[in-house]
C-alpha cells in the first residue's frame, strides 16, 4: 500500500470520527497518532504525541489567546456590554430598521474586545432579542441580523482566529489585526445598508425603535467610552509599534478590570465566571492546536500534502480562479467542520500553493478569516445559528437560516471586492509603524 493512499485513508477515517460526533481536536489527534503509529512504530509515534504538545505549548505567542478571552469574559461578566448596546441604541434605534443596525454595530464594537463570534453573539443575542420582540421585528431579520452580525467578532482584531493563522503561517499577528480593521468595518456598513434597505422597503420587516433626547444620548454615550477606549489602547498601540501582540493583550485586560472596579462591577461571581470561561475556551483551541499539528505531521510523512500542493500548481489556475475555488472549499467545509478546524486541515495544504502564486500571506489570513465568518452561518453546522437559536428557542432553525441568507450574498460581495481591490485588507497594514 502507497503512503499517499494512507493518507488518503487516514483523511476518510477523520471524517467518519466527525460524522460520528467526535470533536474536531481529538478527531485530528487520534488519526495522527495512529497514522504515525502505523508508519513508524510506536516509539516513534508516542514521541510526537508527547513532544508536539511540549514544542507548541511553550511559544510565547500563545499566551495572547488566554488573554484576549479573558479581555473579553471581563466585558461581557461585568455588564460593560449593556452599556455598549445601551449607547449605540440612542443615536440609531429611531431609524427604519434600527434596534438590527444596533446590533450589527454593538457586535462590532463588542468583536473589538473579546475576538470571539460565539461570545459576541451569546452576549448581544441575550440582551438585543428582548428588545427587537418587544418592537415587533419579523423574527427571520431578527435572528438573521444578530447570527450575522457575530461574525465580525472574529474579523474586527483582536481576533482568536487572526492569532491561530498567525501561529500556523509564522505572519505577523499585528499585521493580520490591522489588516482585519477596514474589512470589519465594510463587513458591518454592508449588513446595516442591508437592513436599512430591506425595512425601508418593508416597514414590518423591522419598525423602528425608541427615540431619544439629546441628553439621553450624551449620557449613554458614556457607556461606550471604556470600550471605545480600549480599542485605541490595544490597537493603536500594535499600529504604532509600541506594543507587541501578546502586550496589548496584557494592557487590555489590565484596562477592562480598572473601569470594571472604578464602576464598582468587579465582583468575585464575575471574576470567577470569566476565569472559568477563558480557561475552557483556551483549552480548547490549544488542543484544537495540538491536534492540527499532529495530523499535519502524519500527513507530511505520506506525501499527501506534497502531492496535493505539486497537483494545484500544475493545474496552473492564476489567483483569481484559485480563490474562486477555496471560496467554493471552504463554504463545503464550513458544513462540516468548525472555524478552527477548517484552518487546521487547510492552512498546511494551502500555504505553499499561497506563496507560490505570489499572495501576500496578510492578505490570505483576511480572506481566510471572512470565509471562516460564512461558515459559521452555514448550515448544517453553523455555529452562531445554534446560539442564536438557544436565545431564541421560538424561532424555528430553517427561519434562521433563511433569515442569514441576505448577509451571506453582502459577505460574498465583500468578498468579491477583496479579491478585486487587495489594498483593502493591505494598506492600513503598509503603514504600521
Amino acid at each position: 500500500m502507497s503512503l499517499t493512499l494512507v493518507g488518503l485513508i487516514g483523511i476518510g477515517a477523520m471524517f467518519v470520527l466527525l460524522i460520528l460526533g467526535v470533536p474536531i481536536a481529538f478527531a485530528m489527534a487520534l488519526t495522527g497518532a495512529v497514522g504515525l503509529w502505523i508508519l513508524e512504530g510506536p516509539g516513534p509515534a508516542l514521541a510526537h504525541t508527547l513532544l508536539i504538545p511540549w514544542d507548541e505549548g511553550r511559544s510565547f505567542v500563545f499566551v495572547t489567546i488566554p488573554l484576549f478571552v479573558l479581555m473579553g469574559q471581563l466585558v461581557f461578566q461585568t455588564g460593560l456590554a449593556s452599556d455598549l448596546y445601551a449607547g449605540v441604541r440612542t443615536w440609531i434605534g429611531k431609524v427604519p430598521g434600527g434596534m438590527a443596525i444596533t446590533s450589527v454595530v454593538a457586535c462590532a464594537s463588542f468583536g473589538a474586545v473579546t475576538g470571539s463570534s460565539i461570545a459576541t453573539v451569546a452576549t448581544m443575542g441575550a440582551i438585543v432579542m428582548p428588545e427587537m420582540r418587544r418592537y415587533k421585528y419579523h423574527p427571520r431579520l431578527a435572528t438573521g441580523a444578530l447570527a450575522a452580525s457575530g461574525t465580525l467578532g472574529i474579523l474586527i482584531p483582536p481576533s482568536l482566529i487572526f492569532i491561530f493563522y498567525g501561529v500556523m503561517t509564522e505572519t505577523s499577528i499585528g499585521a493580520l489585526f490591522i489588516a482585519g480593521i477596514l474589512p470589519g468595518i465594510l463587513t458591518a456598513a454592508m449588513f446595516s445598508a442591508i437592513i436599512l434597505i430591506r425595512c425601508v422597503v418593508t416597514p414590518s420587516l423591522g419598525p423602528p425603535g425608541p427615540g431619544a433626547t439629546w441628553h439621553e444620548r450624551w449620557t449613554s454615550t458614556m457607556g461606550l467610552l471604556p470600550i471605545l477606549a480600549l480599542f485605541l489602547l490595544v490597537i493603536g498601540g500594535i499600529y504604532g509599534g509600541i506594543f507587541t501582540p501578546t502586550e496589548a493583550a496584557g494592557v487590555g485586560c489590565t484596562g477592562v478590570l480598572v473601569t470594571a472596579a472604578l464602576r464598582r462591577r468587579l465582583t468575585k461571581l464575575a471574576m470567577s465566571k470569566a476565569l472559568e470561561e477563558t480557561a475552557l475556551i483556551s483549552a480548547m483551541i490549544f488542543a484544537i492546536i495540538v491536534g492540527g499539528y499532529l495530523v499535519a505531521r502524519f500527513l507530511a510523512i505520506t506525501g499527501l500534502t506534497q502531492s496535493l500542493v505539486t497537483m494545484l500548481v500544475g493545474m496552473e489556475l492564476g489567483r483569481v480562479p484559485f480563490l474562486v475555488l477555496l471560496v467554493l472549499l471552504y463554504l463545503a467545509l464550513g458544513a462540516m467542520v468548525d472555524v478552527f478546524g477548517m484552518l487546521v486541515l487547510t492552512i498546511p495544504f494551502l500555504m505553499p500553493v499561497v506563496r507560490e502564486l505570489g499572495i501576500d500571506p496578510v492578505w490570505f489570513g483576511v480572506f481566510v478569516v471572512v470565509m471562516a465568518e460564512l461558515a459559521l452561518v452555514t448550515p448544517p453546522i453553523g455555529a452562531n445559528v445554534f446560539v442564536i437559536r438557544r436565545t431564541a428557542p421560538e424561532v424555528p432553525m430553517g427561519d434562521i437560516f433563511m433569515g442569514v441568507l441576505p448577509f451571506v450574498g453582502g459577505e460574498m460581495v465583500v468578498i468579491a471586492l477583496l479579491i478585486a481591490f487587495p489594498e483593502i485588507a493591505l494598506w492600513l497594514p503598509g503603514k504600521m509603524g
